[in-house]
């Protein structure tokens, strides 16, 4: 399970938990240190008084124990000699109930001596020394994370730009060299990465289309045996009047299949649309006649005016694709096409009231069809459902050229 927090997030805490870990050591360290000077600087005071004070005392020389705040001195047989410290082993001591004080008792050469030493301004250094470490792991671990959001910026740079290059790509599939400007690291392989995936995307675009050329070709082929077998039956002068009708319906049939097939083809194919500027009533016109070549619906209005720049074969099968969808919605209304400076309207209506002006705010995005959808967006139109008797195609700007009155 991938975790929520952005890289350079993740980078940063986990550089946060390693700084505090860090002073946390450190501040460990520190006062382990200030304990052990606490230790020696009593344990060499003490000894070396005891040392110095048992030699003279040994010698007859004269020597009076230091009696002072810091320091003092006793035989074991003084009689102001605490019993606690006098009960003390040899070596040094802290008082239990007061750590600035530290007791030494020595075996010496004129008998025991205890010495007595008050460290109380040490004990204030070490508790300075406390609140040092204390911010010293604060600021410490505040460091880490932002010299690590400073350095996770900078190291995770080039993957930055791979992912905008990376977005750059066209949606087509292209062969890519991202990798050439990486070095052979874990971002160099995941450019790599990418290059090899868009070459089998390259390659996989390749084989659809020779599917698509094969698949046009076997097509075209009986459409063709079909529409040469119609023609041959519609103009045999030995045939039954009946049926010519039937026959002229079913040649209609076949050539808009083709015209079905070519424009499914195109709308496949990753070559270009010819655009080309056309009447906007003669575009309108040419779909309602595709739509409807067998007579079927008389009853169309079209207000068109000016000039389209358009894929015109894609644009009549479109506006023909949805005619006949609007119709089979409403098989007893009148259809309306108009065309306005940045769209064109299509609706099915049974009273002769005007057309909205504008589509309903609540419009679904597609007709159902995955042809007529693709085909709008080959074009370049936004196709908006607005009513199911109601279709709103938005124009490319290039498609619409200047109207004229």
């Amino acid at each position: 399970m991938t975790s929520p927090l952005p890289l350079r997030a993740r980078f940063t805490w986990l550089a946060v938990l390693l700084g505090f870990v860090l002073s946390a050591l450190a501040a460990f360290v520190v006062l382990a240190l200030a304990e052990d000077y606490e230790y020696i600087v009593a344990n060499e005071i003490l000894r070396g008084q005891a040392e110095d004070y048992g030699l003279r005392l040994a010698n007859g020389l004269p020597a009076a124990l230091p009696q002072t705040n810091r320091l003092r001195g006793y035989t074991s047989d003084a009689p102001d000699l605490p019993p606690a410290y006098a009960a003390l082993a040899p070596g040094v001591h802290e008082d239990p109930g007061n750590d600035d004080i530290h007791i030494g008792v020595f075996d010496t050469a004129a008998g025991r001596l205890v010495f007595v030493i008050d460290l109380g301004d040490i004990e204030v250094m070490e508790r300075h020394l406390h609140l040092l470490v204390a911010l010293m792991l604060v600021l410490g671990t505040a460091l880490f994370g932002i010299l690590a959001w400073l350095i996770a910026g900078i190291a995770l740079r080039p993957l930055r730009e791979l992912a905008v290059q990376v977005e750059a790509l066209p949606v087509l599939a292209q062969a890519t060299r991202l990798a050439d400007g990486f070095g052979h690291d874990e971002l160099g392989r995941l450019a790599a990465a990418i290059d090899a995936y868009q070459t089998r995307l390259v390659d996989a675009d390749a084989r659809e289309q020779a599917f698509l050329a094969d698949a046009s070709h076997e097509l075209r082929t009986p459409l063709a045996v079909i529409g040469g077998a119609v023609e041959v039956l519609a103009d045999d002068a030995a045939a039954v009047p009946r049926q010519h009708a039937p026959l002229q319906r079913l040649e209609r049939g076949v050539a808009q299949m083709q015209r079905l097939l070519e424009a499914m083809l195109a709308a496949a194919r990753r070559r270009p649309l010819q655009a080309e500027t056309v009447a906007a009533a003669d575009v309108l016109r040419e779909a309602v006649e595709c739509a409807f070549a067998d007579g079927e619906v008389a009853r169309v209005r079209i207000e068109a005016n000016g000039t389209l720049r358009v894929a015109r074969r894609e644009a009549v099968l479109l506006l023909a694709g949805l005619l006949r969808r609007l119709h089979a919605a409403r098989p007893e209304a009148a259809l309306r096409l108009r065309r306005e400076p940045a769209r064109i309207i299509l609706e099915a209506a049974i009273e002769p009231a005007p057309l909205h002006e504008h589509a309903s705010a609540r419009a679904d995005v597609g007709t159902g069809s995955a042809l007529l959808d693709r085909l709008a967006t080959r074009l370049g139109w936004q196709l908006a459902l607005s009513t199911p008797t109601q279709v709103v195609l938005g124009l490319d700007p290039a498609a619409a050229a200047p109207t004229t009155a």
